[in-house]
């Protein structure tokens, strides 16, 4: 993500952009690994590496956690002790660690450009007009009837820390891939009708597989007046999603599960929900990160598996997880995270020496008035039993 497509918000968040110093290039892999050892080491207990499973394997082997979203959000929430939070992940997810940390904690992103692009396409401006236009088309946004109100916003935490505050000042949830099914359970208890953003597919997957119609669901095109549908659309519908999408997820094509199947006639297929439905309905399983890890672990030593989601994690899969088995990239030439990958090992060794040294690069300070809403949304979340 390049910085200045940053929202004002996110500029607030981060401070200025410090590139990485010439001396952290051009060292050989065996000096980044002896040196990042030895700074993790001097640091002690007073740092934490949460590492997220699409993360480069030179780095996630320095991670004390590995997992999805809801894993290291946890994770982030529970390691009270640790002075310093090194979120190897994305921009989102270092926000959430700020969000839910210690006061006396200070969360770190070694490199200021892992974005997100799903990310980027819910603006706190664009859901303000959506939030205004639907209560203009007859949904009630702001009344509560017999307990429950008209509609409950639901944000996928692969959003900004202001768009979780949106959610959280009117009464919503955060999810993750991993939760969202019990997430947006919760939701539809306490409102009619539910806006999922920024993802679609993951709210399209999730809703069809409990059993919720195709035809109560809508897309709203924040690009588009009224979002591009009508007031009896918004009436009518049950789950009106966010026109939203992960740009390595929609890669993956029925037409590559149907040249699996044929070369690997006894082969299963297992597909991340930010998919699209047909490749979701088309795979034999589909589930988050660690849900992916688990059935394929689990499975009878001598399957195959063609998985849909980032290459780190099925090549993860295929050499240290499941070695008894064959496990192949459903996309025969890979989908890489290109701002998952931008966290290197140079990066995370610059960060680890300057908190050896007493210097904070890139640290991430969510404003107040945005924490206090955003954490309503994430603490809610975090409640929900899985």
């Amino acid at each position: 993500m390049d910085i200045k497509l940053l929202t004002q918000v996110e500029k607030e968040s981060i401070g200025e952009r410090q590139p990485l110093p010439d001396k952290y290039l051009r060292l050989s892999d065996d000096e980044m690994d002896e040196r990042i050892a030895a700074a993790k080491k001097a640091l002690g207990d007073r740092v934490v590496i949460l590492g997220h499973h699409y993360q480069r394997d030179e780095v996630i082997k320095f991670a004390d956690f590995t997992g999805d979203s809801l894993k290291l959000s946890r994770a982030a929430a529970s390691k009270g002790t640790a002075e310093f939070i090194v979120f190897c992940g994305v921009h989102f997810m270092a926000e959430s660690a700020d969000i839910l940390r210690a006061p006396h904690q200070k969360v770190v992103l070694p490199d200021l450009a892992a974005g997100c692009s799903m990310a980027d396409m819910a603006a706190p401006d664009q859901l303000e007009i959506a939030w205004r236009e639907l209560g203009q088309m007859g949904v009630r946004t702001d009344a509560i009837e017999n307990g429950r109100a008209g509609l409950i916003p639901v944000t996928y935490i692969n959003s900004s820390a202001a768009i979780k505050a949106f959610v959280g000042a009117h009464g919503g949830i955060v999810c993750t891939s991993t939760n969202a099914a019990a997430v947006m359970e919760w939701a539809w208890e306490r409102g009619e009708k539910l806006l999922m953003l920024p993802d679609q597919h993951l709210g399209r997957n999730t809703a069809w597989k409990m059993g919720v119609p195709l035809d109560e669901m809508v897309v709203w095109d924040p690009n588009e007046m009224w979002g591009g549908l009508e007031p009896a659309q918004a009436a009518r519908a049950k789950l009106i999603l966010w026109k939203g999408h992960c740009s390595v997820h929609t890669r993956f094509t029925t037409q590559q599960i149907d040249a699996f199947r044929k070369k690997y006639p006894d082969g299963k297929v297992i597909a991340h929900p930010e998919c699209t439905l047909d490749v979701v309905q088309a795979a034999d399983e589909s589930g988050s990160t660690e849900r992916i890890i688990n059935v394929v672990k689990n499975s009878p030593s001598g399957s195959t598996w063609a998985v849909a989601t980032e290459i780190h994690l099925v090549n993860r899969l295929m050499l240290e997880v499941a070695p008894d088995k064959t496990v192949v990239t459903l996309d025969p030439f890979g989908c890489l995270c290109s701002t998952m990958f931008r966290v290197s090992p140079n990066h995370l060794l610059w960060i680890l020496e300057g908190l050896v040294e007493g210097e904070i690069h890139n640290q991430i300070i969510v404003p107040d008035d945005h924490k206090r809403d955003a954490k309503l949304a994430l603490d809610r979340m975090l409640q929900v039993p899985v």
